[in-house]
């Protein structure tokens, strides 16, 4: 009896012995791929190797990559997330007649988990495709109501998207030791919205994937990011009005102040200015203001803006030649607008890039 033991682990180890630990290895099949004659494996966007399907729709992967990272199979139109590195070996199966895109995986974990996230995330795609189609709808049979028609559908979108952004961090949380939990964070779409939580995560995994440049670069963008972060003091600064009047942010210190970057070149800008003008009007008068910081270098088409969109409060810009690394651009790191911050009485930050109903949301449970 001991020695059937005996023979039954020395097997055992022999199997596990196999696994080549200088590589890993992808062993895939695509059933009705009719036409495709070779599947493309890409790390980032580089396209590193090719494979060649059989007449049975298989196909194989030999790379040598000592870190774990993220691969994307091209099969013709379609494309499918592998996690993988050496030692593991995968295999790999799909139908591509499936409009789902649902396949099969094992052989490693985390891509295993990929999988398992992509069902969550599928689930909250399905409610915002209905989302769609219901507005599509509506909007073919009232056309002159787009506003209200939207309006009506923004909060259950964005209470989707929320819904969906929590069930992302949690998952991140559970898997923070592998790549699917950096994976489902990396989708959640609002990341201004969860920024501390966001920040805490890029805390947690610094040390776990030391060479992963995708991981490396979102915990420098989040540490970047701490001293502007929810709850930090926000950054002092001067500048002047369009008649050359000096305005500072420790001026609006006992108020709720919208601090709005914006330009007159600015389409997105442009169409967000009526929602601000319509929130001002409302909470001028319960201690909330707006200070406008321009990144315009032209001082007419910046004031022909303020004019035309009935801008009322005040407006500072730098005019700078090159206005997104002007100083208070640099100090406020802007990288895209339209972008706002809301700073408290206090002068720390309380909220950031609130558009559209959002900002009514945060002005209503604050000030009403």
């Amino acid at each position: 009896m001991r020695k059937i033991a005996g023979i039954i682990l020395l097997a055992a180890f022999a199997l596990s012995a196999c696994k080549n630990k200088d590589e890993f290895t992808i062993d895939g099949k695509a059933n009705n791929a009719s036409g495709i004659k070779k599947v493309m494996l890409y790390r980032a966007d580089q396209l590193i190797d090719s494979a060649f399907l059989n007449d049975k729709g298989e196909f194989k992967f030999k790379r040598n990559e000592p870190d774990a990272d993220f691969y994307s199979m091209a099969i013709g139109e379609k494309n499918f997330l592998v996690i993988a590195e050496n030692g593991d070996e995968i295999n790999f199966e799909t139908d591509l007649a499936d409009s789902s895109n649902t396949y099969k995986i094992d052989g490693s974990e985390a891509s295993e988990k990929v999988r398992e996230f992509n069902q969550i995330s599928n689930k909250y795609g399905k409610v915002y495709l209905q989302l769609q189609q219901q507005y599509e709808q509506a909007l073919a049979v009232h056309p002159d109501s787009k506003d209200s028609i939207y309006n009506s559908l923004m909060p259950i979108f964005q209470e989707n998207m929320d819904k969906f952004s929590e069930e992302a961090l949690e998952f991140g949380k559970k898997n923070k030791d592998n790549l699917a939990g950096f994976y489902a964070v990396g989708s959640i779409n609002d990341p201004d919205k969860f920024e501390p939580e966001l920040i805490k995560y890029a805390d947690d995994i610094k040390t776990k994937f030391p060479n992963n440049k995708s991981v490396q670069a979102f915990v420098a963008k989040m540490e970047n990011l701490k001293p502007l972060s929810i709850g930090k003091a926000a950054p002092g600064f001067e500048l002047s009005t369009p008649d050359g009047k000096k305005v500072s942010l420790a001026d609006y210190r006992g108020k709720y102040v919208l601090l709005d970057f914006w330009a007159s070149w600015c389409a997105p800008c442009r169409q967000e200015n009526p929602n601000v003008v319509k929130e001002y009007a409302k909470y001028k008068n319960k201690g909330f203001d707006i200070l406008s910081v321009s990144l315009d270098d032209n001082k007419e088409n910046w004031t022909k803006a303020i004019k035309e969109d009935n801008l009322t409060w005040t407006h500072v810009s730098e005019l700078a030649k090159d206005p997104w690394n002007g100083n208070v651009a640099r100090l406020y790191k802007i990288e895209a607008i339209p972008y706002s911050i809301v700073v408290g009485p206090d002068g720390k930050i309380l909220a950031k890039n609130l558009r559209g109903p959002a900002l009514g949301n945060f002005l209503h449970k604050t000030l009403d």
